[in-house]
């Protein structure tokens, strides 16, 4: 008699085959330190999502990321210098990808989560305004409730991305999103309430810092702002005096001052190296942020964005309008925010281009035809 054990195999053959993200995951606790993130340990997501059969949590979150409409208008948004005319000045795009190789450095010399890393730097910029932080400060004054980066961008991916459902990313990269600020703050917080829950979202902290520290050293030496002379010798002694040897000389000390303590990882930076770090912020701010050329550029950015503010305030219709023209979908259905929330959002999302059209547009006078 034959008997047919082939219904039998198959099941079989179904419960002993993995999915390559279940490869992925298995490789993860191979390879990842102990105190890393793991995709298949995330604490998930607002809503509940099928999980993919080829990318891990996180990976998809990067994904997610990358092909958002935010993340385009990245490349039109200003770091430091107003719509500059020279191909190689960084822009806000160009700024996200230098944190996200920092991180993603650091991360794997220290056998941290990469993709979690790179997702949270993807994502840590997208509700920057246009002008920089000339565009933050004007929102942060005029908006009720006040304005900062950091939260926009948690509203972006939460909210604003897909017609109001957000991209529904994992509590990791949110929670690395939010955290990643610190202004002018200590660049190792004094409390743990300004760190990020995980280790990987600590990293893009203080990749952002490396990354800025840096590049806005070297575009303001381009830009003639100030000249190689002008960096205090102290600071070269430390670091050099090319853009590689900063970021190299950062890493290499976030690295090596880096500890395991009771089992977790204690991120650090040598008392030198911190040093000048805190002494270089605080000569950009006193010698680029602040300098005259710089402010008069700023100043005409805060006049564009506050009276573009202000006219939307006033013309709803113009606004329901220019907004589809931008985001290519109804602000006024993100959910139950007040109106001058949404146009606050419409006003961020802006790239610097698109606000200076539009603010010629409208109070600008044209010839007639």
């Amino acid at each position: 008699m034959f008997v047919d054990f082939a219904p039998k195999t198959q099941n079989l053959a179904k419960k002993c085959f993995k999915t390559i993200r279940e490869e992925l995951e298995a490789r993860e606790h191979e390879f990842l330190a102990p105190y890393a993130a793991f995709s298949d340990q995330s604490r998930g997501r607002k809503r509940p999502a099928q999980d993919c059969a080829i990318r891990t949590a996180f990976q998809r979150d990067r994904d997610r990321i990358v092909y958002s409409k935010a993340f385009r208008r990245l490349k039109h948004k200003t770091q430091v210098f107003l719509s500059p005319m020279g191909d190689h000045y960084r822009t806000r795009l160009t700024h996200t990808l230098e944190v996200a190789e920092i991180a993603r450095t650091i991360a794997r010399a220290l056998k941290l989560n990469e993709d979690l890393t790179e997702a949270i730097s993807l994502a840590h910029d997208l509700g920057h305004t246009p002008f920089g932080h000339a565009g933050e400060t004007v929102l942060n004054e005029i908006v009720p409730g006040g304005f900062s980066h950091c939260r926009q961008s948690l509203r972006v991916v939460d909210r604003l991305e897909n017609g109001g459902r957000g991209l529904n990313l994992t509590y990791e990269v949110r929670d690395g999103i939010l955290k990643h600020s610190k202004g002018f703050g200590n660049i190792i917080p004094s409390s743990k309430g300004g760190w990020a829950k995980t280790v990987e979202g600590r990293i893009v902290r203080i990749a952002d810092i490396i990354a800025y520290l840096s590049h806005d050293l070297d575009d303001a030496i381009r830009s003639g702002v100030i000249g190689p002379k002008d960096v205090p010798h102290k600071l070269e002694e430390v670091f050099g005096n090319t853009h590689s040897s900063r970021i190299t000389t950062m890493i290499k000390d976030v690295i090596s001052n880096s500890k395991v303590k009771d089992g977790k990882m204690i991120l650090g930076i040598s008392d030198e190296v911190h040093g000048a770090m805190i002494e270089l912020r605080a000569f950009l701010y006193e010698r680029v942020y602040r300098a005259p050329q710089v402010h008069r550029e700023f100043e005409k950015a805060r006049k564009i964005l506050f009276d573009l503010y202000e006219y939307f305030i006033k013309h709803k219709d113009a606004f329901i309008v220019e907004s589809l023209r931008l985001f290519e979908e109804d602000l006024m259905e993100t959910g139950n925010d007040p109106y001058e929330r949404r146009v606050s959002d419409f006003i961020a999302g802006m790239t610097d281009r698109y606000a200076q059209n539009l603010y010629e547009r409208i109070f600008m006078p044209s010839p007639l035809v």
